[in-house]
């Protein structure tokens, strides 16, 4: 579903990424483990092609995303993608359900039945119509991934989305979303620094200082 081959990413004279190579099947739930700081958010951002490369290439469902123009790119990503952030990025002036609902009306589609069963996989039933100001940061985090597979992505891009929450919170949202992409088949990538949150996928690499893609080893 996902390959990066060789990819390098500078920033001035620093090299972020160099020469990585990774691959992503579909169903799969892959973390990216390394420091703050090291170049996991940069990953993800070339990946959705939010920044681009300086060489190698990115192919997705068969598409090389480094050769596609703005509007394709942001048809690619409202369409095929799903982001789940550190800060939690839920609008405050929208309900929960209008929060969850943006992707599918970005796309056209008013449904209201898809937002409300995805609010109530994540066990935010009957708090629909709540401003983000009445909820938890726990329960912030529940809306975002609501909100990231509301719309069915193939892939899922997940960027330290647990380092605003306690370690009980933390555990809770991490088992819910490996649940719900799994439930969805989604192929998704955590980015993350915690260990302890990368021992819940499928495999893990590891992003070192020289900007490699260390060798990997299997979840649990």
């Amino acid at each position: 579903m996902l390959r990066l081959e060789g990819v390098t990413k500078r920033f001035g004279a620093r090299t972020v990424l160099k020469a990585v190579s990774i691959e992503v099947a579909a169903g799969e739930y892959v973390a990216v483990l390394g420091d703050s700081g090291i170049g996991k958010s940069t990953l993800l951002n070339v990946i959705a092609g939010l920044e681009p490369i300086d060489s190698g290439s990115i192919s997705f469902l068969g598409r090389e995303i480094e050769k596609l123009n703005d509007d394709d790119l942001s048809l690619l990503r409202r369409e095929r993608f799903g982001f789940v952030f550190q800060a939690f990025h839920v609008l405050p002036h929208l309900t929960v359900e209008e929060n969850v609902a943006l992707p599918l009306l970005l796309r056209g589609i008013t449904s209201k039945t898809k937002p409300r069963e995805m609010i109530a996989a994540v066990g935010l039933a009957g708090r629909e119509a709540s401003p983000p100001r009445e909820l938890s940061g726990g329960e912030l985090q529940r809306v975002a991934i609501a909100r990231a597979l509301v719309g069915g992505p193939k892939l899922v891009l997940a960027d330290e989305p647990t380092g605003n929450l306690d370690p009980e919170n933390a555990r809770q949202v991490l088992d819910l979303f490996r649940k719900e992409v799994k439930s969805n088949g989604a192929a998704a990538i955590l980015a993350t620094h915690s260990v302890e949150a990368a021992s819940g996928c499928d495999r893990v690499y590891r992003l070192t200082a020289d900007g490699l893609i260390a060798a990997t080893r299997a979840g649990p």
